[in-house]
């Protein structure tokens, strides 16, 4: 069987006169990050619900509500839903087509025509035509097959776009509801400071009316409290700008945003995996959906190579017809026709080539694509790895600050108990130290944030499912 057909094609393209391409060389895809010089140290990847990990009911209600309704989300549901519904009309497209036609009409002949009615005896006559038309189009270069296999690959893309979207939104809201925890923590210890800074702006104000101080000493004290309150007032105002985006996220007005309880930030304890390089470009949804736009590319060029070969199908034509409305339902109306049908290109003006080349043109695009968004994820990758073990770094360091200004408040309030000195180096002790408390928060948080951005640039929890690639020509196991 595949000897004829093989003689069948060899046959019909030397009739057609035109050399069908020869198939491309497949192209070989990238299986490994280049993440050469960033150490791993965690053989741990994020899980699909990484956000649990922190242990916050908040955080988990915020979660739910944002993957049910988020616009972004919506959006990305609606292109996977368009994709799927295109795998249907491909595979619609192929197999037995069956239609029924019925056609009645009235029709008036011309006196002055080919045969005046006087020589047929009447001037008026019905035609009916009553049928089933049947079509099979044999797919024996399996282009239908390529149609549908592209459908489901575009499908496939679609899908790893959906849950890219996720992985967005899922970081965005932790990132946002923790930015909002943060600014609570900054908040309360500015509070403090302020308190603190009324305390010395009283002291300075009593010891200038009874004459000990200069005024300039006042002066200098309304302008550290005014310093204070105004942190105060910046600090709640970017708390409500993260409400605010926190509901963007999810969708909804700020004020339908549940209340939400302050408390302590968790720590951190992510880290790049140890096989990073390795297992990157199958934790990432963006590179594969790109992978899949490889595949499907593919198709498209065994479609457009297919579009060489002849187009045979089988029709049939099964069904009553007569000029005679009377006789259209007798026996003797019954008309049946058969037959096999035959296209071949012969000349196209160049049209199937320039088809093929725009097919081979758009797979080297996708390939493109697909390289591109493993050096970019990569490359974010590592930058996050980085950010965060420098944040961690400056963490260390800052502790070491804060326990020292920390024993620099406590060395004044024990001077203070035994009489030495008055409260003011104590409140000053204070006043540095919540500054110092203030940049530890900030520290936490971007310690935080960069932990996040990391479990983002790992996937997000995404697993890509390995290409079904028995009839593509993708080597995706092979490295460059």
């Amino acid at each position: 069987m595949k000897g004829l057909q093989k003689s069948i094609v060899i046959a019909f393209a030397l009739l057609a006169g035109c050399a069908i391409p020869p198939r491309p060389q497949p192209p070989q895809l990238t299986s490994v990050a280049p993440l050469a010089g960033v150490p791993g140290n965690s053989d741990s990847w994020p899980n699909d619900n990484w956000w649990q990990r922190y242990r916050d009911a908040q955080l988990d209600m915020l979660e739910t509500r944002a993957l049910a309704g988020a616009p972004t989300l919506t959006v990305a549901r609606a292109r996977f839903e368009q994709a799927t519904r295109a795998v249907d009309i491909a595979k619609a497209e192929s197999g037995l087509d069956v239609s029924a036609n019925a056609q009645l009409q009235r029709q008036r002949l011309s006196e002055n025509g080919l045969i005046p009615p006087k020589f047929l005896g009447f001037t008026w006559y019905g035609e009916g035509d009553l049928g089933l038309s049947f079509k099979y189009d044999f797919d024996f270069w399996g282009r239908h097959g390529a149609e549908v296999a592209a459908s489901l690959d575009r499908a496939r893309a679609a899908a790893a776009e959906r849950d890219s979207a996720t992985a967005m939104i899922t970081a965005a809201v932790a990132d946002t509801y923790f930015g909002w925890q943060a600014d609570q923590a900054r908040l309360a210890s500015a509070r403090e400071l302020v308190a603190v800074q009324e305390r010395i702006h009283s002291i300075a104000a009593a010891r200038a009316r009874q004459g000990v101080d200069s005024n300039d000493i006042v002066l200098q004290s309304d302008a550290q409290l005014a310093s204070a309150r105004e942190q105060v007032a910046n600090i709640a105002g970017a708390a409500q700008l993260q409400r605010a985006a926190l509901a963007a996220l999810l969708g909804i007005a700020p004020k339908d945003l549940p209340e939400l309880q302050p408390h302590e930030l968790p720590s951190v304890a992510t880290s790049l995996p140890a096989d990073a390089g390795l297992d990157l470009v199958s934790r990432r949804a963006d590179v594969a959906a790109s992978r899949w736009r490889v595949e499907a590319a593919l198709r498209d060029v065994d479609i457009a190579r297919d579009a060489f070969y002849p187009d045979i199908s089988l029709s049939a034509l099964l069904g009553l017809q007569s000029i005679d409305l009377g006789k259209l339902l007798s026996p003797g109306s019954r008309v049946l026709s058969i037959g096999p049908a035959l296209h071949l290109p012969i000349f196209d003006n160049g049209r199937l080539h320039a088809r093929f080349g725009a097919s081979q043109a758009a797979l080297r695009a996708a390939v493109a694509d697909y390289d591109a968004a493993v050096v970019d994820a990569a490359r974010e990758a590592a930058m996050r790895a980085l950010t965060l073990q420098q944040v961690q770094g400056r963490q260390h360091e800052h502790a070491a600050q804060l326990a020292a200004d920390d024993s620099l408040r406590k060395s004044a309030q024990s001077r203070e108990a035994r009489g030495v000195t008055d409260a003011r180096p104590t409140l000053a002790a204070s006043a540095e130290l919540q500054r110092e408390r203030d940049a530890a928060i900030q520290l936490d948080a971007a310690a935080l944030s960069a932990e996040i951005a990391l479990t983002k640039a790992l996937g997000g929890g995404y697993r890509m499912t390995t290409p079904d690639t028995n009839d593509s020509n993708v080597s995706g196991a092979t490295s460059r």
